[in-house]
């Protein structure tokens, strides 16, 4: 098979709605460009929202897109528990909801550098093998913890044991192990933001240029011989910046973008 273009090439903001997967939204994505493409942040099957979708040559920036933070809303069941923290797992556990004033006990207790579980049902490997085959071979695993940032965690609905939350969470973190903390599970879950990104702006036929996918990153400016150099490996592009020319970006940091 030959290898997949590198144009066109940019950033794709997608508006994945529940039920495909987030390999789904890619290959649709890449069976209409025909270009290398890939993904900065899955979602799981049962949620909907943002999804930042890389094309071509754009597949290079997702390590800098992995790592920004991102807003969720989300409707927390605290009736019951689940297997996965989420609807399509197995109810362990059922109980009494809490009123508003212990709801927010827990949630003050969420807020913060804190540590999480991670579900059963994740892509983490444990013991060379993904979590979520384990799970779903039925074995029991001890999962573990992971230092995880919650910016914001508000209620900004609760009423028959469902509260719906506005979080924002540093990368990494699972808002199905908040739900499960909190004595529920994730009954809906939207990402609306990731990093400067925002779901309103979701559109899977417009790609907006790679030098327009990293806006949080200090720009220089250099000359088309300058950027010639770069590309040639005559000189080094500056580190911690993104290095454009006449609207092109020509390098990462020290990764130099294919022409």
């Amino acid at each position: 098979m030959p290898p997949r273009a590198l144009s066109p090439s940019g950033l794709i903001l997608a508006d994945k709605p529940a039920g495909p997967t987030s390999f789904d939204v890619v290959a649709r994505i890449r069976r209409r460009t025909g270009a290398r493409t890939g993904h900065a942040g899955t979602l799981d099957p049962f949620a909907s929202g943002l999804l930042l979708v890389l094309s071509g040559a754009a597949t290079r920036l997702a390590p800098w897109l992995a790592g920004v933070d991102k807003r969720y809303l989300t409707e927390v069941d605290l009736t019951a528990r689940t297997a996965t923290g989420d609807p399509e797992g197995d109810v362990v556990e059922k109980g009494e909801p809490p009123d508003e004033a212990e709801l927010e006990r827990r949630l003050a207790t969420l807020r913060g550098e804190i540590e999480l579980r991670i579900p059963a049902a994740s892509a983490v490997k444990i013991g060379g093998e993904r979590a979520y085959r384990l799970h779903r071979r039925g074995e029991a695993v001890e999962m573990p913890l992971r230092r995880s940032r919650v910016d914001a965690l508000e209620v900004i609905g609760y009423s028959d044991g469902i509260a719906q939350l506005d979080l924002r969470v540093g990368s990494g973190t699972y808002v199905r192990a908040i739900a499960d903390a909190l004595g529920g599970h994730c009954r809906m879950l939207r990402r609306i933001e990731v990093g400067p990104f925002s779901v309103d702006d979701a559109d899977e036929k417009r790609i907006l240029p790679a030098a327009e996918a990293l806006p949080f990153l200090p720009a220089v400016e250099v000359s088309a011989e300058e950027a010639a150099a770069i590309r040639g490996g005559r000189i080094r592009a500056q580190v911690g910046v993104r290095t454009l020319s006449d609207g092109e970006l020509v390098a990462v940091g020290r990764v130099v973008m294919p022409v």
